[in-house]
């Protein structure tokens, strides 16, 4: 891969000018729980400057009809105030029309796409950068018919994923003590991968699709992966014995996977997978179940960003 790495391109134009926006705040995000965020945006965001509203979300998913709903009735912003699962949610609802940008102010464990992109990772200063941001268009992933817009993947990172979301704890330290109690029993699945004119029949430890570069956190599953080059990195680890397993860790922490000799990359705009069992898959870290037939692939430039 010869591509250089970035968050968003360097072509920007001035500075967008928000009339209105709608905040979509999940409250129970790893840094936002107990958090005043009405408070936080009133003290940060001059008066007569923008028009805004903030709502919290109540259940899952609901963050896909909130935004939906917000640029129907003319908001040209809605920012997630949450992690990459919030974003998700939220950019889903944006993806349909072209008036109305996504804002981060990154409130998780991990905020991948957050860090990508260069949003600040102190909700203070994310919501100040949101007053004068550009405007940037990214592309989105999609497996299954889902979008993402920062990771997706099969295998272990999934399952670990699953077993975080039933967590009473949040935060890296809990996902890092999980990793390493289910590390040991966890076992790859034989998988077909139809790639590039390729049919590669291997096992899968971990097979992750990336959008953006990294899971979050600066673990950087895909150090090439950029937003708007039109492509996902794939990168496949067959199998993780322990040794492997520390050059993994390693790598992902520093950036060389790809040079590592410890994973497989490819990077394709269309991807299909079989398993020889159903597995689990994740979805911008969140855990979206079990199948046994994936077909992934990217549409370009397909979600307005405010950076």
């Amino acid at each position: 891969m010869t591509r250089k790495t970035g968050a968003v391109g360097t072509d920007r134009g001035p500075p967008a000018t928000f009339s209105r926006a709608l905040f979509i705040v999940n409250p129970i995000s790893g840094a936002s729980r107990g958090r005043d965020f009405a408070g936080l945006a009133a003290s940060l965001i001059p008066r007569g400057t923008l028009d805004y509203d903030i709502v919290s979300t109540t259940e899952a998913g609901q963050g896909e009809a909130l935004a939906r709903d917000a640029a129907a009735k003319g908001c040209d912003l809605v920012v997630a105030v949450g992690g990459d699962g919030t974003v998700n949610e939220v950019g889903r609802g944006l993806l349909s029309q072209q008036a109305c940008a996504l804002g981060i102010v990154p409130f998780g464990s991990g905020n991948g796409l957050a860090r990508h992109l260069g949003v600040p990772l102190r909700p203070e200063r994310a919501v100040r950068a949101l007053i004068g941001a550009q405007i940037q268009f990214i592309d989105v992933g999609h497996i299954n018919d889902r979008p993402f817009f920062c990771t997706a993947g099969l295998g272990f990172d999934a399952h670990v994923s699953r077993q975080f979301s039933r967590a009473a704890r949040r935060g890296l330290k809990t996902y890092i003590g999980i990793t390493l109690r289910e590390y040991r029993a966890y076992r790859p699945t034989p998988i077909v991968i139809e790639v590039n004119g390729q049919v590669i029949d291997t096992d899968c430890y971990v097979l992750a699709f990336a959008n953006a570069a990294q899971y979050g956190n600066n673990a950087y599953i895909a150090p090439l992966a950029d937003v708007q080059d039109g492509l996902l990195d794939l990168c496949l680890i067959n199998a993780l014995p322990l040794r492997r397993a520390l050059r993994v860790g390693y790598a992902l922490a520093v950036g060389d996977l790809p040079t590592s000799g410890a994973a497989e990359f490819h990077t394709a705009r269309d991807v299909r997978v079989r398993t020889a069992r159903p597995i689990g898959f994740h979805i911008d870290g969140d855990y979206a179940g079990e199948a046994q037939d994936f077909v992934v692939g990217l549409t370009p430039l397909a979600l307005k960003v405010a950076v």
